[in-house]
């Protein structure tokens, strides 16, 4: 019976299909793109079924992991704290990812070029108003972040239902801004093939309103977790690595914000 104990507190993953599966979904979905893109035929069915095939993958994978964690009791305090330095790890790739969007609106904006007419925005651009939708938007997002941090206090202090509507009021902010960054993208007088104004312009608020996207399934991932009653006091991490995510994807909004449409556009 001695021999059946678990001497560690280190979780030993079982076997499982789903990394060599989303794998397999993602070789599928690069080479379909790539034949999409150069007119292949049956490029765009491979990357749809490789899509498909990660979407799935990410479903049954998080699925088990929640067993493991929840019910299985194998995410002991010191498997958290590796957790919440890869969570912490992941947020400084991030970071490195949108450090390259600024990084190329900055290198092209301190210095423009004769092509662009040397002067910032470029020659013909029609800049968007900052104090506008961008700025009901930064009010929407920063009222998030503090909503979903009004959701992380009620879980400590163990209130069930004051987390409940914590998320809730995040999940719907979150939509909203959703909603206004395309009502934005519809009306913006200028496209992403519009110099490089336009390229850093889309890229850049383009895959923050991405990770807005991803944050908001995140959450709602949470909030159902929630009502099923999974996250406790001590046992909530999955819910922390969604506020660190929310939070990190406020920080970056308010850079955009200062840097692009404000500064960029005077």
């Amino acid at each position: 019976m001695s021999n059946t104990l678990q001497k560690h507190p280190f979780h030993l993953v079982d076997p499982s299909p789903w990394p060599i599966f989303a794998s397999f979904g993602a070789l599928c979905t690069t080479v379909g793109g790539v034949m999409f893109f150069h007119g292949f035929i049956g490029g765009a069915e491979l990357g749809s079924c490789g899509f498909l095939m990660i979407l799935y993958s990410m479903f049954v994978w998080w699925r088990d992991i929640i067993r493991e964690s929840t019910f299985e009791g194998h995410h002991t305090l010191l498997v958290q704290l590796g957790l919440r330095y890869g969570m912490i790890l992941f947020i400084v790739s991030e970071i490195m990812f949108f450090l390259a969007f600024f990084w190329a609106f900055f290198h092209s904006s301190l210095a423009p070029t004769v092509e662009i007419g040397a002067v910032w925005p470029p020659k013909g651009i029609e800049v968007l108003n900052p104090w506008e939708v961008p700025f009901l938007n930064t009010i929407i997002l920063l009222s998030s972040g503090a909503a979903v941090t009004w959701a992380h206090h009620a879980i400590l202090a163990g209130n069930h239902k004051e987390t409940v509507y914590g998320l809730i009021v995040t999940i719907v902010l979150a939509i909203l801004f959703t909603a206004l960054q395309v009502l934005e993208y519809i009306e913006a007088p200028f496209t992403i093939a519009d110099s490089v104004y336009g390229s850093c312009f889309f890229l850049a608020t383009g895959f923050h309103g991405f990770h807005v996207f991803v944050g908001t399934i995140f959450l709602t991932v949470c909030l159902g977790r929630q009502l099923s009653f999974h996250f406790t006091k001590k046992h909530h991490f999955g819910f922390e690595a969604a506020a660190w995510y929310w939070h990190f994807v406020d920080v970056v909004w308010l850079f955009l914000f200062v840097a692009i449409y404000w500064w960029g556009g005077a």
